[in-house]
């Protein structure tokens, strides 16, 4: 759903501004809240403990004031003839003048001699009941104030010795004041509260003049958790008669223990609510005129700032539509105008862009032919590394043959062509190595080596167009120049760029012409020069020869790519390459290459000879030859059969395993690549057959071997003859594993 800039501004500034004020509001109605809870619980404390106090007092006062009625004459006179019906009179007009509601007297040993109540529903044994230890107390002569619980009614009880005319103990006097509604309204007035009375879940007085059930009230005492009695019984709310109330209680106890009433405080919170809503109504309205003028502000201050942002969108649907022309007015120097200032800028630079674009199109329609001309280039290279591959079976064969031939007794003039034959196929050979090293794709890999070698091997690969090109070749290697640091195929390839780009350049300017290679040592540095006599370099095109796509050849005819990444390649040696050029005469390019500390790697010397061979040395030793091509089968059975050897032929893998389930060899001779089962497979079948029969392998192929077939060679540790091979090499290779001694402890039988 698209949202306008500005709904997405007012949308959370009005929300925010919504939270803050009910964050602000529930704040102050909790401060409020809480305030009103701590006021309630202070005063209801305050009420709890006065309530006590004034209940203990006021049973004390009665203490006071009627001690001294049995000392007045007409009672003393009354209680000492102890006549029933004298003493009910006088009863009656105790309770009728000191606001009395029960009497009782007993005699000693606790007999009732008379009582009198104000009601006629109150139960004298009830009574007497509820205040037998108060008359116990009292028939031992002390006096004894208390409140007590009978039936469902609460007594202030006085209890108190009573004496005869003669000072003679003649009973206990007890009188009950009932607390009723007048006493709770005396409390209350006192404690500045709402006071319930309760005694057995009933209401016995009640400052609430209201039709409110009784039953409420000790259902409330009843949710008030904590021990009766205890002094810290919580604060809770309720609402009587559509007022709100914070109430706590507790339980007054007799002297005894024993739960005289409960009761209940109530402190009115209503006035303090009424202030917290009016507070809230109050806060309301400011912070709703404060979010719609806040709403105002924002609305107008974000419309003036997307007006900029407008006019920046017109510019860019016309800058879309390819107006170039469209400009936006810079109105301000914030970061509208900053923008403002950029987009103009982009458009400017959009239009720049645009014409180069253009005039680039052209370019990457040539690159595109150039392109597709490297990847026929690249595709003939991969032709060519087959067709070498291809060359070293046969190539094999001819140079074994040609030496076998060498070592019989032949005619002197038949031994020189058999001399030429090997030479040129030595020379095929040099030239199969260097195409397969010049085509193979190998990650680069920087190790000490010979400049000259390096020279020498592109040499190799050129040396049919040059001669052809009748272009001379000239070179003065220094012989004891030091290796270099680097990638020697990636070398390899710099040097065939180079001398190739002088081959062509010659043909197509003159029928003949000479390139001088030559290298030398200066201080720290390696310093190649290969110069040439053709047309040169033009002064215009010296600067750019290393460009990427730069050539002066017609389409079809170069890339525009090898000198670029011969550039590349020489700089990531840390080196340098230099042209250099004389118009007419000739050009010339020094590459300087930085010498290698390290030391060289340890090698035989060039043209190292093995041991000579002797007829007898295959002796007793059984050869195995597995390969597919029949006349390098032959070479190898004539080979090894001339120095003793026995040697059994395959022309494919299954047949190989089928002779070694019945023979057992010396040496296992095995093509790398063949039809059927290759090399590898052979290799691990027999390692499960034939485990005893694994260290006699070698393999020989006229393959690329590429880095799974590398791996495999040095994790298994074996040994890679790679076609063409002289027969020297091959005697070398056969003797080392001939002479391996067999592990007879592991492979008895094989050992006898």
């Amino acid at each position: 759903m698209a949202v306008s800039f500005r709904a997405k501004v007012l949308v959370p500034v009005i929300g925010v501004m919504i939270l803050l004020v009910a964050a602000m509001a529930w704040v102050v109605n909790q401060r409020i809240t809480n305030q009103v809870e701590a006021d309630a619980r202070r005063t209801l404390a305050v009420v709890d403990s006065g309530f006590q106090i004034l209940q203990k007092e006021r049973t004390e006062n009665l203490l006071l004031r009627f001690r001294d009625v049995p000392r007045q004459p007409y009672y003393r006179e009354a209680l000492s003839s102890l006549h029933g019906p004298t003493m009910l009179e006088q009863f009656k007009t105790l309770l009728a003048q000191q606001g009395v509601d029960i009497v009782l007297f007993h005699a000693p040993g606790e007999q009732l001699m008379a009582h009198a109540a104000r009601e006629p529903l109150t139960s004298a044994a009830a009574f007497q009941t509820a205040s037998r230890a108060l008359i116990s107390r009292a028939l031992n002569r002390e006096e004894v104030v208390d409140t007590i619980r009978a039936g469902h009614r609460v007594y202030d009880v006085v209890s108190i010795p009573v004496y005869d005319a003669n000072n003679t103990f003649s009973g206990a006097l007890t009188l009950g004041s009932e607390i009723s509604n007048d006493v709770a309204e005396k409390l209350s007035r006192l404690t500045h509260s709402q006071i319930v009375l309760l005694a057995d879940d009933q209401v016995i007085a009640s400052r609430f003049a209201l039709p409110e059930p009784r039953a409420r009230f000790a259902e409330l005492f009843r949710q008030l958790s904590g021990k009766p009695g205890s002094g810290d019984l919580p604060l809770r709310k309720t609402v009587i008669a559509g007022e709100h109330y914070f109430y706590s209680g507790g339980t007054f106890r007799s002297s005894t223990g024993a739960d005289a009433f409960h009761y209940l405080l109530f402190y009115s919170s209503e006035q303090a609510l009424r202030t917290l809503q009016s507070t809230q109504h109050t806060l309301i309205l400011v912070s709703s005129v404060a979010i719609l003028l806040g709403s105002a502000l924002v609305c107008f201050l974000v419309g003036r700032v997307t007006r900029p942002l407008r006019e920046l969108r017109d510019s860019a649907e016309a800058v879309g539509r390819g107006d170039f022309s469209r400009r936006v007015q810079v109105r301000s120097r914030d970061e509208c105008g900053e923008l403002a200032r950029v987009f103009n800028q982009m458009t400017e630079n959009l239009k720049n862009s645009r014409e180069q674009l253009e005039a680039t199109v052209d370019t990457l329609k040539t690159t595109q032919a150039q392109l597709i001309q490297s990847e026929k280039l690249s595709g003939i290279g991969e032709f060519i590394a087959g067709v070498a591959h291809e060359l070293n079976n046969p190539l094999t064969s001819v140079m074994g043959f040609s030496e076998l031939l060498q070592n019989a007794d032949v005619d002197p003039k038949h031994k020189r062509y058999l001399e030429l034959i090997n030479k040129c196929a030595s020379r095929c050979q040099k030239i199969v190595q260097a195409l397969l090293s010049f085509a193979r794709r190998r990650a680069p890999e920087r190790k000490p080596a010979c400049v000259n070698g390096v020279l020498e091997a592109a040499l190799e690969i050129l040396q049919y167009q040059l001669r052809t090109s009748n272009v001379e070749v000239i070179t003065r290697f220094d012989p004891a120049l030091p290796r270099a640091m680097i990638d020697p195929h990636q070398m390899q390839q710099v040097f065939v760029n180079i001398l190739n780009n002088a081959r062509q350049a010659i043909e197509a300017h003159q029928p003949a012409g000479w390139i001088r290679i030559s290298t030398e040592t200066r201080g720290d540095w390696i310093r190649v020069v290969i110069e040439d006599n053709g047309p040169g370099i033009p002064p215009e095109n010296l600067s750019r020869i290393f460009d990427p796509f730069f050539t002066t050849k017609e389409v079809g005819q170069g890339t525009g790519l090898g000198l670029s990444l011969c550039y590349g390649i020489i700089k990531e040696h840390g080196g340098t390459i230099t042209p250099h050029s004389r118009p007419g005469k000739g050009a010339m390019f020094v590459i300087e290459l930085p010498v290698s500390h390290e030391a060289a790697l340890s090698s035989l010397p060039h043209g190292a000879q093995s041991a000579p061979t002797r007829s007898n040395e295959g002796k007793g030793k059984r050869v195995l030859a597995i390969d597919d091509e029949e006349p390098i089968l032959q070479m190898i059975r004539e080979t090894l059969s001339s120095c003793g050897y026995e040697v059994d032929i395959a022309s494919d893998g299954q047949t190989g395993l089928a002779q070694l389930d019945r023979r057992d060899y010396n040496v296992i001779l095995c093509d790398w690549k063949m039809p059927g089962l290759n090399g590898g497979q052979v290799y691990e079948r027999l390692c499960e057959s034939h485990p005893h029969l694994s260290d006699r392998v070698i393999f020989i192929t006229g393959d690329i071997v590429n880095d799974k077939t590398r791996a495999f060679l040095e994790q298994e540790n074996k040994l890679c003859l790679s076609k063409p091979f002289t027969l020297s090499e091959f005697h070398d290779v056969v003797r080392r594993v001939a002479k391996r001694k067999t592990r007879a402890k592991e492979f008895p039988a094989f050992a006898k």
